[in-house]
């Protein structure tokens, strides 16, 4: 167990049609052929962990002019993002500065987790990301094939990339590396062993709510790479919680956040 400190980044919140993030819930049928759209919120947040090994960023959110032209047009209507600011506003306000960030953890590269990379660009600080979401993330971005959810203004930048390989990698104490693959090709969770806390894991967007993880109710189609890929790594994430006793913080629950406002 580490003695580490958890600080919670909220950057805005995410409004989208509840279909995207529950497969299936709102359908038309004979009685009522045209069921009336269900939009819903989700936060939007980061984590700076105050660890012995250094200080860690754990995603790095949305680009601040996402709502003016980064985002394309379609994706931003579908996924309406408010309550933009800086990455370095954020900090700021947790009490932290893009400096005192010694390594960034990159769950994945979609364009809501990795849009303010580019504050670390140009700099040594050490961003960690998993070989299969760095490929698939430029595959997307670089041709016509892939997921629109990539953009290459987010992550094509100088910056200095820590590959992550296996299936688990431990680079700091009591922190663990997750390859969690379903939402995305290399999506990376993080188990983390706190002192007071117990064990931690920061499943990010393997699940998006609440209900994906504890009801293993899928996402939306457009928001799973691999379904086959999301039930196996939901059900990996089942037994480390039952072996550990761990919390499991999924990647766009206020009532996550709750719980890492009042437990960690």
């Amino acid at each position: 167990m580490v003695d580490a400190n958890v600080y919670l980044l909220e950057r805005g919140t995410i409004t989208t049609d509840i279909n995207n993030i529950l497969e299936g819930h709102t359908l038309g049928s004979a009685a009522e052929s045209d069921p009336e759209t269900v939009m819903v919120d989700g936060p939007v947040y980061n984590l700076v962990i105050e660890h012995p090994d250094g200080t860690i960023l754990w995603d790095t959110g949305s680009h601040p002019d996402a709502d003016s032209g980064h985002w394309p047009a379609e994706l931003y209507a579908a996924f309406e993002h408010t309550g933009l600011r800086p990455l370095e506003d954020d900090l700021e306000t947790a009490g932290f500065s893009v400096d005192d960030i010694d390594y960034v953890i990159q769950t994945h590269l979609h364009l809501d987790h990795a849009g303010g990379l580019y504050a670390f660009e140009g700099t040594d600080t050490p961003i960690f990301v998993h070989e299969r979401e760095l490929k698939f993330a430029y595959y997307s971005a670089k041709t016509d094939a892939g997921d629109e959810a990539y953009l290459a203004g987010d992550f094509d930048r100088d910056l200095d990339w820590r590959i992550v390989h296996g299936e688990r990698e431990q680079h700091f104490a009591d922190l663990e590396f997750l390859h969690l693959p379903g939402h995305t090709p290399g999506l990376l969770g993080v188990r983390l062993d706190l002192e007071e806390a117990g064990t931690v894991i920061l499943a990010g967007d393997q699940a998006y709510t609440r209900e994906n993880y504890d009801d293993a109710h899928p996402m939306g189609g457009e928001l799973l790479w691999s379904k086959r890929a999301w039930t196996e790594s939901r059900r990996f994430l089942a037994d480390e919680q039952r072996r550990s006793d761990a919390t499991v913080l999924c990647g766009h629950d206020e009532r996550d956040l709750e719980t890492i406002r009042t437990e960690l």
